[in-house]
């Protein structure tokens, strides 16, 4: 399975919660979109063990099997037809949620996610 992970899910696997260990242990390949890496570098520097946490990530992102995923112009449209899709139900994400999704499906990635509100999009499969 190739995997995208959301923030939570890589908060969890760094806590060890099992669940979360286990799918990063099987994983293929492992993406972190960029945006769950500013998400984790603020969570970061609001914390008292930032320079510990970097480091852990940073040893993380230099796994063979761990890529950072950049959006770009086809993740735009990714975006528009995810946005339009809630819009039409009248429904919202959060904006950093949408770009992280759209990185999910431009890439047919399996999101590792806690965040319930993914499910308000069929084209974004979670575990």
């Amino acid at each position: 399975m190739n995997v995208a992970l959301d923030t939570n899910a890589y908060s969890d696997f760094m806590r060890g919660r099992a669940e979360r260990v286990d799918i990063v242990r099987a994983a293929r390949s492992i993406c972190m979109p960029l945006i769950v890496l500013g998400e984790l570098r603020a969570g970061f520097a609001a914390g008292r063990r930032e320079s510990t946490n970097a480091a852990n990530l940073q040893r993380f992102l230099n796994s063979p099997r761990v890529s950072v995923l950049l959006p770009d112009e086809q993740t735009t449209h990714h975006y528009a037809r995810l946005y339009w899709h809630l819009r039409a139900k009248g429904l919202a994400l959060p904006t950093n949620d949408l770009w992280i999704a759209s990185l999910a499906v431009q890439h047919d990635l399996v999101l590792c996610t806690s965040d319930s509100h993914f499910d308000q999009l069929p084209q974004v499969v979670t575990c």
